[in-house]
């Protein structure tokens, strides 16, 4: 079990990944077949259930994409399933407080770090993968180190709490959800605003600080060159909905104006 997502970006390699939305086992070989580093199955905003995301994380590893998940909410359930079918990593929405972050660790890490249920799953081949074959300590010091906890910072509360979030042990990093979080302070999508400028780049300056990864979502690709100019480590670009609508928008205004 590796991580070829962290590996790259620990080693100081940018990374770009997109939103898995369309619901096909087909794109999302695709989006591995075009070079993309990762996808996020959406099951917040995405109808998306973990035996559905279990066939697309199969699809994505098939081709070198590295899965990640985005889960539902803040619960057990939402967090233990989507590891147990295979995400190499969570985003978790809507985080607030330091205590929720210590429940995300609890639910999604197993012993010394956390709680994190003990089964044989899909995820771990059934326990018949090569590094689940030398005991439960040796299994658990590799999936723990090799599976992402990402908090979303897309509330003020975090934002202004991102220093002590980070701190606690297990979190690996943090996903800007630029969106949420400029709607939250009260200017939607206003991305060329100081406040929201500012905070964009807080959130980048204060995970550098820590040592943790940094993870933004870009709406294109404009988007996506000021972020990583800002010193984040990955860009999501959009969703694979929208990039295929695109293109074929652009295709035929070209073609057929």
């Amino acid at each position: 079990m590796k991580n070829e997502l962290k590996a790259k970006m620990l080693a100081g390699e940018r990374t770009l990944g997109t939103f898995f939305e369309t619901g096909s086992a087909t794109v999302a070989e695709c989006l591995g077949l075009a070079g993309l580093d990762y996808m996020i199955v959406d099951t917040e905003h995405g109808p998306f259930d973990p035996l559905a995301a279990l066939d697309f994380i199969r699809a994505a590893k098939l081709y070198g994409l590295t899965p990640l998940a985005r889960v539902q909410e803040i619960s057990r359930a939402a967090i233990l399933k989507l590891f147990d079918v295979g995400a190499m990593g969570l985003i978790i929405p809507d985080v607030r407080t330091v205590e929720e972050v210590e429940r995300i660790v609890s639910y999604g890490k197993y012993a010394p770090l956390g709680n994190r249920g003990v089964a044989n799953t899909a995820g771990s081949g059934f326990w018949f993968e090569d590094y689940a074959q030398h005991g439960l300590k040796h299994y658990f010091e590799v999936s723990n180190s090799e599976t992402l906890l990402l908090p979303q910072c897309e509330t003020v509360e975090c934002l202004h709490d991102l220093e002590n979030i980070l701190r606690v042990p297990g979190i690996d990093g943090v996903y800007v959800g630029p969106f949420d979080l400029s709607t939250a302070l009260g200017k939607p999508a206003q991305f060329d605003d100081p406040e929201v400028k500012d905070a964009i780049a807080h959130i980048q300056g204060v995970c550098s600080a820590a040592g943790k990864l940094s993870f933004i979502y870009a709406a294109d690709a404009a988007a996506a060159e000021r972020d990583f100019a800002l010193g984040y480590g990955s860009v999501t670009l959009g969703m694979d909905a929208t990039v295929l609508t695109n293109a074929f928008k652009g295709f035929r205004a070209e073609l057929l104006g």
